[in-house]
């Protein structure tokens, strides 16, 4: 790379969640980082967008060395939006949208917010990275092989295209390595079902998720390289980029 990159760094947890810190202490690495991310947790939001209501922004410390942080009162989409148009005083060339606690594997890709932020990126002809890993805290492998796949990304990216990254949760002495190339599993890893209750004259549907296991996705495929200790890195293109 010849020239400093600017990188805009979003999630969908929220901006005092720990995968971002990470992944904004890593990108300054590379350049000059800011950090735009909703108030708190979004997950589940896709490409969801404010219109009829105010966004509000706010100025926030932040725990890594940034050009500067905001939360916003709306969604991980939002936040990219409102960098972009109002926020920034210069225009990113990647945005990185992570660390998400929780895979962005298989079907559940349609409702990451993680990835509904990345997709309003490609969208302003920006590169993105998006960033997820297991929803327990495991960042061991995360923390080792984050910046060296970043980099790796970075040189490769296209307008038009995601690079979705799943980190597992295993411990190094479990970890088998990196499937490049790792295509969505077709089923979901987090399948949500409800538990169905009556109150108080209504029907109240809790819902709640159903985990796959490490042999409950075809071999080869994100949610299944994740669940085998390997690092899964896929791509997600945007059918409607020109």
């Amino acid at each position: 790379m010849n020239k400093k990159p600017n990188i805009l760094i979003v999630n969908d947890d929220g901006i005092e969640s720990h995968g971002i810190a990470r992944l904004a202490a890593m990108a300054a690495n590379f350049g000059d980082v800011w950090v735009v991310a909703p108030e708190g947790q979004c997950s589940g939001m896709s490409h969801k967008l404010t219109i009829f209501s105010e966004l509000n922004a706010h100025e926030r410390e932040f725990p890594a060395a940034v050009r500067g942080a905001y939360s916003v009162s709306g969604t991980p989409a939002d936040c990219v939006k409102v960098a972009l148009k109002s926020l920034l005083p210069v225009w990113p060339d990647y945005v990185f949208s992570g660390i998400n606690a929780g895979f962005n594997a298989g079907y559940d890709i349609a409702y990451s917010g993680t990835v509904g932020a990345a997709m309003e990126a490609v969208l302003h002809d920006i590169p993105a990275i998006a960033f997820s890993t297991q929803h327990d805290g495991s960042y061991e492998i995360t923390d080792k092989y984050l910046l060296p796949i970043a980099e790796e990304l970075m040189q490769k990216s296209n307008a038009g295209e995601i690079w979705n990254v799943n980190f597992p949760g295993c411990q190094a002495c479990d970890f088998k390595g990196i499937i490049r190339g790792a295509e969505a599993a077709p089923s979901f890893f987090f399948e949500n079902d409800y538990q169905k209750s009556e109150r108080e004259g209504k029907i109240v549907l809790t819902p709640f998720a159903k985990l796959l296991g490490p042999n409950d996705a075809p071999k080869g495929t994100d949610v299944w390289a994740v669940l085998n200790g390997y690092i899964a890195i896929g791509r997600i293109k945007n059918a409607l980029y020109r």
